[in-house]
């Protein structure tokens, strides 16, 4: 079975705002952005044996520049090679000078899809069998006041849910919302995070996550303030900038909080590096910036045999996506911790029978590939103006 087309459908879906139920809109992330929807790029494949595979990547500096190069680039890759011609893929792109991977992840992914889809096997048989018939998800949550924290904690308590990610750092005052102001400082961030913890009496964990927004100096300085309130976050996610092997070397030194790194896992070995030099303590990994399902697998074994934890990061997945997170963590023993969603904060779906979280936790789908339908109709209505 070849691959004989390869389309990109760039989408865009609101988020619920934040005084709906898990609501995230606007959701406001330290100095990066402030974001009101989720805009993605949906993959459609076509086989020779006229089975379609679906894919979701990221958009990459605008829809048009993603679809331009996932239509002429990736697809003249692809076309014409055999559908599970996976390795040879990434064989390809790891010759270049810039790293084009989150091109790829979408198109592997829908690879795939089809794949499963010819052999009548859910992904997680072909990628060694799940462990479990759930996965647990950690809920991803903005910065915002003291008190609206405070209530949605309790809020994700009674979800269901045993762990939360907050973002942290501090952002432009001029431009966030106007309840944010004024702007945020390293002394609202920890006043922020022990309130947190205290309205759920710490029965639910919390991740806080800087997006390189800290020095050295303050991510040592609030986590010694964390410890000292007696909170026991499950892991600071890259509070420095990347490609930092020494300094964060350092600050697993000095803390007792575990030390987690997202964005260096972005970069081809750099997340090699800080496991060599026992840098870190949890690695937060994404199939779609690495290159996809393949990749995410390396990077698994190389932690599995470090001993150092993993969670999948998310990045407003439409559930595509999400279904290809549930067969590859399921299948994955290394990656141990609850992963981040966002999924139930989507004003509308892709595709058919979207899930649904009990407790905190996705069932894996059992249907052949991915296992999930994209609703075309909708589908159409949600294209965006590439």
């Amino acid at each position: 079975m070849e691959v004989t087309d390869v389309e990109a459908i760039p989408v865009e879906i609101g988020l619920k705002p934040l005084e709906e139920d898990h609501g995230l809109a606007p959701y406001v992330m330290g100095r990066l952005e402030y974001l009101e929807s989720a805009e993605r790029v949906l993959v459609k494949l076509s086989t020779s044996e006229g089975i379609t595979g679906w894919g979701e990547t990221a958009v990459v500096y605008s829809p048009s520049i993603t679809k331009s190069i996932l239509e002429t680039v990736v697809a003249d890759l692809v076309v014409g090679e055999p559908v599970w011609n996976f390795e040879t893929l990434h064989e390809y792109y790891g010759s270049h000078y810039i790293d084009s991977s989150v091109f790829l992840s979408g198109v592997e992914m829908a690879m795939w899809d089809a794949f499963g889809k010819y052999t009548g096997c859910p992904l997680h048989r072909l990628l060694g069998g799940k462990q479990t018939d759930r996965v647990a998800f950690s809920y991803c949550y903005a910065i915002d006041t003291v008190e609206a924290s405070v209530e949605r904690m309790r809020e994700v308590r009674d979800a269901g849910f045993d762990v939360v990610k907050t973002k942290v750092g501090g952002y432009d005052a001029d431009t966030a919302p106007d309840e944010f102001a004024p702007e945020r400082t390293m002394e609202s961030d920890v006043e922020r995070l022990v309130a947190m913890h205290d309205a759920v009496d710490g029965e639910v964990e919390l991740r806080a996550d800087a997006n390189q927004s800290w020095s050295v100096s303050e991510t040592t300085r609030i986590a010694a303030r964390l410890e000292d309130a007696g909170i026991a976050i499950q892991y600071l996610e890259q509070p420095i900038r990347t490609d930092n092997v020494g300094s964060y070397k350092r600050l697993r030194q000095r803390l007792r909080t575990p030390i987690a790194v997202n964005e260096d896992l972005y970069h081809p070995r750099n997340f090699y590096e800080l496991v060599r030099e026992d840098a870190v303590d949890v690695g937060v990994v994404d199939m779609i910036p690495i290159g996809g399902i393949l990749p995410l697998k390396k990077i698994a074994s190389v932690a599995e045999e470090a001993d150092i934890s993993l969670a999948h990061h998310c990045g407003f997945d439409l559930g595509v996506k999400t279904a290809a997170m549930l067969h590859a963590i399921s299948s994955t023993p290394a990656i141990d911790l609850p992963s981040d969603t966002t999924y139930y904060a989507l004003e509308d779906h892709v595709i058919e029978d979207p899930f649904e979280f009990e407790d905190g936790t996705l069932p894996v789908p059992s249907a052949p590939g991915l296992g999930v339908t994209v609703d075309e109709e909708k589908l159409e209505a949600a294209r965006i103006d590439s």
